[in-house]
């Protein structure tokens, strides 16, 4: 069995990775830590987010349950995240990281942290998602230059970045598919009178409310016409089935940083 520790364990993330690895055949839930002080820690992590006593008592950071596990997965903050990957790497453990909000400088340094352990790193653990990653630089792809790109990205009113790491990756990947540099066309807010759209532009537009999981369009407008992919996530378990299905891949891989199209055979697609 794989032993899986989960970050941020109390959250409702860790609650719902819990319950994955908990049925999953390969994996077992070994390990749980919240960030010090919170009010979760000493408490079982069994009783907490599946209902029944595990024997897991959630530690007081990471450094108490590293030697427990054989992979962590992680969905709390990017500044935390690092610091996990730090001591992550130090003792040599798999992990995977479904945080959002990692920074150009964050994604250098986890690739050179990832000489030392294998790591599997998505800004979306969707399956479904990743799908749709492709599906959008195909699309770019054939219909060119004539159609405007746009997105729109919809999450809970408790998210704290914008745009979502899903919603940059689409446009990368629309980017892609028609050749051009992001940094040279993301467009990320529009007001007052901006002129005309510039025909190269990829919108990103952004909506925070209530308790929305999380919704992605992209738009691919033409004269007459558009098309439109949507991905629609209906509750947190979708992630969580992702990322315990990158834990059960990633133990024993090679040291490096990889995709969830590594995971699902998606990268020469």
């Amino acid at each position: 069995m794989i032993k899986v520790i989960i970050a941020g364990a109390a959250g409702r993330m860790g609650q719902r990775v819990a319950h994955m690895v908990s049925s999953h055949p390969r994996l077992e839930y070994a390990a749980a830590f919240e960030v010090p002080g919170s009010p979760a820690i000493g408490k079982d992590a069994g009783l907490l987010s599946l209902g029944v006593e595990n024997g897991v008592i959630i530690g007081e950071g990471i450094e108490s349950v590293i030697d427990q596990g054989d992979v962590l997965i992680d969905f709390t903050f990017h500044k935390a995240t690092m610091e996990f990957a730090r001591i992550a790497a130090q003792y040599k453990k798999a992990m995977v990281i479904g945080t959002t909000g990692l920074t150009a400088e964050n994604l250098a340094e986890l690739g050179e942290l990832a000489k030392n352990f294998p790591c599997v790193q998505a800004p979306n653990m969707s399956i479904c998602v990743n799908v749709l990653f492709k599906l959008v630089k195909k699309t770019a792809a054939i219909l060119g230059d004539d159609y405007d790109i746009e997105i729109i990205e919809a999450h809970h009113n408790k998210k704290k970045d914008a745009p979502s790491g899903t919603a940059l990756k689409l446009a990368e990947m629309a980017a892609e598919g028609v050749s051009r540099n992001l940094d040279d066309v993301l467009v990320l807010e529009r007001s007052g009178i901006i002129g005309e759209r510039k025909p190269k532009e990829i919108g990103i537009q952004t909506i925070r409310a209530a308790d929305i999981v999380g919704e992605h369009t992209v738009y691919f407008a033409g004269p007459g016409e558009r098309i439109e992919l949507v991905h629609r996530a209906h509750s947190r378990d979708h992630f969580a089935k992702g990322a315990i299905t990158a834990a059960a891949w990633i133990v024993d891989k090679e040291c490096g940083v990889y995709s969830m199209f590594d995971v699902l055979g998606l990268q020469d697609l």
